[in-house]
């Protein structure tokens, strides 16, 4: 007995250890922290539970065979963050530079399916060189195994990739297929092919960094959520995040108390809408001053800014915030503000997170490049995912609805359940100079007239009292009220069912 005990913890010391204490020094001087050293700062304290710590590959082609470390360059397991339970792994890139085996897909393949069966978030911590091309297509294969686990648990359980070191070709497409990818500056990168293959083919020369640093995917393409400074921050934060997200989508969101009362008014906000019709305000100021305790963690910051979109807390339960931000291009939607807020929009639906929306939206944005890119098919995923939710959602028109616009940012007519207007909203087709272009043309050379004619158009039309008129608006609420407005709706609707058709799925333009 105490031969085995002792040759156990020899094994498992083995296995601890890695590539050994030279590869992780390295990862150190890299300014990257160990797999094992992540996973426990992630998790609660002591509350790891490891799995197939002694999973070896069963290569033996090109010297294979007489290189085994146990654990195969992967560390799986369960554990709690603050107490709930989620399943990681986390790739070891000093063993093999934490290639992808047949083993180690069959180990990730492991903790996704528990993950499934029991209701919990899968959070993946990739740092891997890519495919272990000793083992060829038996390598190809593990990674379609993982990706097929990955669409399975898409809308079931929350999915989290965070990118710490290399993931090229064909890694890459297991974390595009989760819900989030959050990465570490000048550590991370992504991409389908490497710089030496970009130069050999297009004869572009890119470093790794411009090809598809943290940066890169955080502003230019979208691709990543969130970048972070370091490591250590990275799990820090995605400690904060979990923390917003039900564990499977048989879930309600987490509730925690707050001492920030429902009822509490907030005056400022009466004054954040500039008299100026054409003057920009910050939506985040409305955002922050309206959830609890002015915690708001904000998805995709640096992309898409003319959209914000982020989980906060109202009443202590989480809600996902969708807004229009006239600080950029006076906050008109287009295709990368459609696609990033269907595809949150989406997700809040997915796990039972109710949606509020604060609109000032002017329309779509005009131009070749837009029509060219596909404004009408990208826009319509917005509009597909609002119209498809079935969460409770509340909307507040804060100024412009213009145009079709206004139909997509959550209105009546896609099933909003509460929408409000401040008193400053303008809901109608278009602008009033425009709309009196148009219908007037034939005096377009009496600039009198045409200025009278806006005048009477704005009174008309460019306030919320003829949507609310119709309906289509609930209620008009003065700005200082928001908070508690649409705390007492989402009580009301906390325990709304609705239910699409059924269907096998549905067909959104992507």
């Amino acid at each position: 007995m105490q031969d085995i005990v002792e040759r156990l913890e020899d094994m498992r010391n083995r296995a601890r250890m890695g590539g050994g204490q030279k590869r992780i020094e390295a990862q150190h001087q890299k300014g990257k922290l160990s797999a094992r050293e992540r996973i426990d700062l992630l998790l609660d304290a002591g509350s790891f539970e490891e799995w197939d710590m002694f999973v070896e590959h069963r290569s033996s082609d090109f010297g294979m065979a007489d290189q085994k470390v146990p654990g195969d360059g992967v560390v799986i397991g369960w554990g709690t963050v603050n107490g709930r339970l989620v399943f990681v792994f986390s790739q070891d890139f000093t063993v093999f530079g934490g290639s992808l085996s047949e083993a180690h897909a069959e180990k990730i393949c492991k903790v996704m399916d528990q993950a499934m069966k029991v209701g919990a978030p899968v959070i993946g911590l990739n740092d891997s060189g890519g495919a272990r091309i000793q083992e060829g297509v038996a390598s190809l294969g593990g990674y379609a195994e993982v990706f097929q686990r990955n669409v399975m648990a898409s809308g079931v359980v929350p999915q989290i990739s965070m990118i710490m070191g290399p993931c090229a070709g064909g890694a890459v497409y297991s974390p595009a297929m989760t819900d989030f990818i959050f990465m570490v500056k000048d550590s991370s990168y992504m991409f389908v092919t490497g710089p030496d293959v970009v130069k050999t083919v297009t004869h572009e020369t890119v470093t790794h960094e411009q090809l598809g640093g943290a940066v890169t995917h955080t502003t230019k393409s979208g691709v990543a959520d969130l970048a972070f400074e370091n490591d250590v921050e990275a799990l820090l934060q995605l400690r904060r995040f979990i923390d917003f997200l039900p564990s499977s989508n048989r879930e309600q969101p987490p509730v925690r108390p707050t001492a920030d009362e429902a009822d509490r008014p907030e005056p400022s906000l009466d004054t954040l809408v500039p008299a100026n019709p054409n003057k920009p305000y910050d939506m985040k100021e409305l955002i922050l001053k309206v959830v609890d305790e002015g915690d708001f963690f904000e998805i995709q910051p640096s992309f898409a800014g003319n959209i914000i979109t982020g989980f906060a807390r109202m009443q202590g339960a989480t809600v996902g915030i969708v807004a229009n931000q006239p600080m950029v291009l006076a906050g008109c939607l287009d295709i990368e503000s459609a696609k990033k807020a269907g595809r949150f929009v989406r997700f809040c639906d997915c796990f039972n997170i109710p949606i509020v929306t604060f609109v000032d939206v002017p329309g779509f944005l005009p131009g070749t490049k837009q029509e060219y890119g596909g404004i009408i098919k990208h826009g319509a995923k917005l509009l597909f995912a609002y119209a498809e939710a079935t969460v409770p959602k509340v909307t507040v028109i804060t100024r412009k609805a213009y145009g079709g616009a206004y139909d997509v940012m959550s209105s009546k007519h896609l099933r909003g359940d509460v929408n409000y207007a401040w008193p400053t909203a303008e809901i109608a087709v278009m602008g009033p100079k425009g709309a009196v272009e148009i219908i007037f043309r034939g005096d377009a050379g009496d600039p009198a007239k045409i200025e009278a004619r806006t005048e009477e158009y704005r009174q008309k039309f460019a306030n919320p009292f003829v949507a609310a008129s119709r309906g289509y608006i609930d209620d008009i609420i003065k700005p200082r009220n928001t908070r508690r407005r649409i705390c007492r709706a989402l009580a009301m609707l906390r325990d709304k069912q609705l239910e699409n058709p059924w269907k096998k799925h549905d067909n959104i333009p992507l």
